[in-house]
């Protein structure tokens, strides 16, 4: 799965992280390009095996060529100028691009500007709260 050059020619954003796994002291620096029409990020395979991430599960993905690929999926925890986050990333096989999915985004607490298209923290995160449908007395007018 490599990369549409419409995605390269428009100045995609990369972020530098720091990756580990979840039980794990090693860690290690990586820069990634970041693709918010990708729910998971997609690591190459011998990163994280030199991790010791273990997969976990097997998913099915729908790929940019809108093909289907089965790929492995683990559990890392990614670092950020001092923000930590669990996220569930791809083993990402060859050929495959590597990215930074919204998942890892999301738990970063961070957005990318659609204007200057370079990765900022969010200034409020969004959230979905149902209000409480609360029984009102009912008022008896003489």
């Amino acid at each position: 799965m490599s990369l549409p050059s419409a995605w390269r020619e428009m100045g995609s954003p990369r972020i530098g992280l720091r990756l580990r796994a979840i039980a794990g002291d090693v860690s290690q620096e990586i820069d990634l390009l970041v693709d918010a029409s990708s729910t998971y990020s997609w690591i190459p395979r011998g990163v994280l095996e030199s991790l010791g991430v273990k997969p976990r599960d097997k998913w099915s993905f729908r790929i940019a060529t809108g093909e289907r690929a089965f790929r492995d999926v683990g559990d890392i925890i990614v670092e950020w100028r001092g923000r930590s986050s669990p996220t569930t990333v791809v083993f990402a096989q060859k050929g495959d691009a590597s990215v930074f999915g919204t998942h890892g985004l999301d738990g970063l607490g961070l957005e990318v500007d659609p204007v200057t298209r370079e990765v900022r923290m969010r200034s409020s995160l969004d959230a979905l709260v149902a209000k409480a449908f609360v029984r009102r007395p009912v008022i008896q007018r003489e």
